[in-house]
């Protein structure tokens, strides 16, 4: 049985010392229920032998790049935890941020019909559908593993969303519905690859991440022109954005005839969200 230290240096052919150091605890805490303070005081050695062969299996994967929430099928958001598998992104920090966002402007009000277009694994509807109780949440996805992951996620934390199939280009002719419309869609462009960590691009959704290079709002451009009608007058259009493309996306939000456009930076500085309401 592999000590600690052991365990972290099987994964320097994948991360840093600090991200294999983080990675290890985190798959210890999240999937043995064991700390840092465990590990250091001997813990690995008191894992059962069936633990042992668990450990070593995750470990192998972690080897190959696998994305450790993915490993432990778990990850947290906004103080739920929501499976994850490879037919979904994985919750990032910053969405986690929209969210609060949107909760913040919504506190004032009582009942609103929201919709989240894109949903993945259910994240956002999930957790606006438990912090805003008094409203209805619809979430589209055009894959159905999604919607069965977002599913699970909605029963195991007890929030009732309306899930739906549907393709983001090919909305429905809707008019005056909706109170919230978020989406946090495909933004990253095709040549932006190479910044990315090969964890992300050998096992994260592409059709969840990528848009061509020569067309980087398309999917704001869909879902803004639907949003134009199906938005409630004096209602509200949420987006996680691409940074780079902050500028363009409120210059098109306006020509669609969105009023009172707000940008706000992330928590590392970065714009990564935009507010827009329909007049």
């Amino acid at each position: 049985m592999m000590n600690y230290r052991e365990l972290w240096q099987r994964l320097l052919t994948v991360y840093d010392e600090g991200e294999a150091k983080a990675v290890v605890t985190w798959l210890m805490d999240v999937g043995f229920h064991l700390s840092l303070a465990d590990l250091l005081g001997g813990a690995l050695e008191r894992l059962t032998v069936e633990e042992q062969r668990q450990l070593e299996q995750m470990m192998k994967r972690l080897e190959q790049g696998e994305p450790v929430q993915y490993v432990t099928g778990r990850t947290e958001f906004c103080g739920h935890w929501f499976h994850v598998a490879p037919g979904v992104l994985i919750p990032r920090p910053e969405t986690e941020e929209l969210c609060q966002w949107i909760i913040s402007d919504a506190h004032c009000s009582k009942h609103h019909t929201i919709l989240d277009i894109g949903t993945g694994s259910g994240c956002i509807a999930v957790t606006l559908a438990l912090d805003m109780q008094d409203s209805q949440v619809t979430a589209w996805d055009i894959s159905q593993e999604a919607l069965h992951i977002a599913s699970e996620n909605a029963q195991k934390l007890g929030a009732g969303i309306c899930l739906v199939q549907q393709d983001a280009l090919r909305p429905p002719q809707d008019t005056c519905c909706w109170d919230v419309i978020v989406s946090n869609p495909p933004y990253v462009c095709y040549s932006e690859r190479l910044q990315m960590h090969n964890g992300v691009l050998d096992h994260e959704p592409h059709q969840a991440l990528f848009v061509p290079d020569d067309d980087p709002l398309l999917f704001y451009r869909a879902i803004g022109q639907y949003a134009s009608k199906a938005l409630r007058n004096g209602s509200s259009l949420y987006f996680e954005i691409n940074p780079r493309h902050h500028e363009q996306l409120c210059w098109l939000l306006e020509q669609q005839g969105f009023k009172d456009i707000t940008t706000k930076n992330d928590q590392y500085g970065k714009c990564r969200m935009v507010k827009a309401t329909r007049p």
